[in-house]
């Protein structure tokens, strides 16, 4: 019997895994799908929930739920793809064989490669909402926010949905008008990029957006440094924008099995 195995358990890996389960004959062929988590987060709703869109419940499901019962499910971590020999090492120290590998280990946030970032105000008043627990943390933290300094940087491109950040803007500005404090909440959109987006077009679209809901816009800021005892941000060049809440989108990296590949 042939073997289609596949590395991660998101949302890429659980379409791919229930849709190759149909097409290809169950008696020449077993899938397998390795992720080491048990559950499956439903990325978008993080944006949610700083909100009080969405709670955690409404977009966390069991990982054994989502997939047919003649896919066969592994939650070990994949630690090595040994391609030369169609293999891949789990963190049991077994490995898996393969005819055919399909990667779907996607991306993550990496805070911890920017000075200063994960310091002492990571999730007491810097916070991502790409995670769970950064957009939680959020979501405690705009409770009792008064009002201030609201900065939304991104440290660098690519990023996962480049578009997600301007949507927290916009959800941000709704939020803070919805409890009476807009007025109090100076929100400043920090980009590395020449205007609100990457296309010509709707950079320019986007960026009018932002001026009618009184947005700051700041371009071509690289982020280059945290500094936790000033609350502030610093580029490359030594520019500084203070903060008394700062929403980072941090640089984002591979699956650690990549790079050990």
């Amino acid at each position: 019997m042939k073997k289609l195995l596949i590395i991660g358990g998101g949302t890429g890996g659980t379409i791919m895994a229930n849709k190759m389960r149909k097409k290809l004959p169950a008696d020449d062929w077993s899938v397998t799908i390795v992720d080491k988590s048990q559950d499956h987060f439903y990325q978008p709703g993080f944006l949610f929930i700083p909100f009080g869109l969405y709670t955690r419940e409404d977009i966390v499901k069991p990982v054994s739920k989502l997939f047919s019962e003649k896919i066969n499910l592994i939650n070990k971590e994949a630690v090595r793809i040994s391609p030369e020999e169609n293999k891949v090492s789990i963190t049991d120290g077994t490995y898996l064989e393969y005819d055919i590998l399909i990667i779907a280990t996607g991306t993550r946030i990496s805070p911890e490669d920017t000075l200063g970032l994960r310091g002492e105000l990571w999730h007491k008043k810097i916070f991502d909402f790409y995670t769970i627990e950064g957009a939680e943390a959020l979501r405690e933290f705009f409770r009792t926010w008064n009002g201030g300094n609201l900065v939304i940087n991104i440290a660098d491109n690519p990023i996962k949905c480049p578009v997600a950040p301007l949507e927290f803007t916009f959800f941000a500005d709704e939020y803070f008008t919805k409890k009476g404090i807009r007025e109090k909440v100076n929100i400043n959109y920090v980009t590395p990029l020449s205007g609100a987006f990457t296309k010509p077009k709707a950079s320019k679209k986007l960026g009018s957006l932002l001026l009618n809901k009184n947005v700051n816009l700041t371009t071509d800021f690289f982020l280059g440094e945290v500094d936790n005892a000033n609350s502030r941000i610093l580029d490359f060049g030594g520019k500084a924008i203070p903060f008394d809440c700062l929403i980072t989108i941090p640089l984002h990296t591979g699956d650690p099995v990549i790079s050990k590949s």
